[in-house]
């Protein structure tokens, strides 16, 4: 799942990324008033997540299905 969150105040920045750490998330993209957070796991982890943010700081949610990729030089075919 990919969550933009906006981030106006230190205060804010602060509050989430602790969150992300506690859920073990990543932020992948830094603006001047908002981070991209990464996040993976079951449904209920993603959903308490959320659920964590005060709803008027979430610009935008992306969640996908289950996905894969073969590791290594192996590569799924179609």
């Amino acid at each position: 799942m990919l969550v933009k969150v906006n981030v106006p105040t230190a205060n804010e920045r602060e509050e989430i990324k602790r969150l992300v750490d506690i859920f073990r998330g990543r932020i992948i993209d830094v603006g001047d008033a908002n981070y991209t957070v990464e996040m993976t796991g079951t449904g209920d982890k993603l959903d308490a997540f959320i659920k964590a943010i005060d709803p008027p700081l979430i610009a935008e949610v992306v969640r996908s299905g289950v996905s894969g990729i073969a590791r290594g030089n192996m590569s799924l075919h179609v």
